[in-house]
Formats: structure tokens, sequence, C-alpha cells
């Protein structure tokens, strides 16, 4: 990551308050892909102001500024991550929500062979791979 996302809203030009700099720091810290409840929680521990609301519209102002990335991992919640990362695709766990990252290059050279057997030059994708683990029986 070249800048932290406190370095990122700054250099946008946004009015950082308090309150936005510990959801921000709180956001930077995450090695996970938190909820707005989960991001709540961690941020009204560092600074019980911060209410539910705060980080709702801090949230969408940071992803309308590019400064974060959505996703929806089909569980109901939007997810969140710094948008400037190296690129990686996900693997979520259906059962327990867990979402892993990784990056193959094997899947990364189809791809671009893929976009060029149709005739096209591949700009960027976003890989979801939804999965139980091999150890469920149920499935």
């Amino acid at each position: 990551m070249s800048k932290t996302i406190l370095e990122r809203c700054e250099a946008n030009g946004l009015r950082m308050t308090e309150q936005r700099r510990t959801i921000a720091a709180v956001l930077q810290a995450a090695d996970d892909h938190p909820d707005v409840e989960e991001l709540y929680n961690r941020a009204s521990a560092a600074d019980p102001r911060i209410s539910l609301a705060t980080v709702y519209r801090t949230v969408k102002l940071f992803e309308e500024t590019g400064i974060l990335e959505k996703h929806e991992f089909g569980d109901g919640r939007a997810r969140y991550e710094a948008a400037d990362r190296e690129h990686h695709d996900h693997l979520i766990d259906v059962h327990s929500g867990a979402v892993i990252e990784f990056v193959d290059p094997e899947i990364e050279a189809l791809q671009e062979k893929i976009a060029e057997k149709l005739g096209y030059r591949l700009m960027g994708h976003r890989l979801e791979l939804y999965a139980v683990p091999l150890t469920d029986k149920d499935d």
C-alpha cells in the first residue's frame, strides 16, 4: 500500500474530524473485510462518542471518494477494504462467512487468455468464489 487511508483522505481534500480519523485508523488496522456494524464496534471502543450513523456516513464518503472498496459477499452485509490494495481475489466460506484472499497466477493468465480469445484486452476483474469446506458432508 502506497499511502495510509488517512493520507489518502487528506490527499483527496476530505475534512478529517477526530471521529473520521478514528474510523480511518480502524479501517487501516483491519486485516479482514469488516461491515459497518463491525467497524462501529471497533471505532466506538476507541472513541465512545462515535455513533453508528457517523460510521455509515464516513464509510459512504470514503467509498464515494475511492478510498474504500465495497464488497457484497452474498450474506446481506456490505463489507469494506482499502481500495488501493494490491490485486487479489476472494474465496468466501458460505457457512462461516470467512473471506480468504488469494492470488493465483494461473487464474490471472487464464482470464487474460479468455478476454483475448473473445477479442478483448482485460482492464480489470473481480473474482469471488463461494465454497464450503471439503470436510463438510452436508453439501
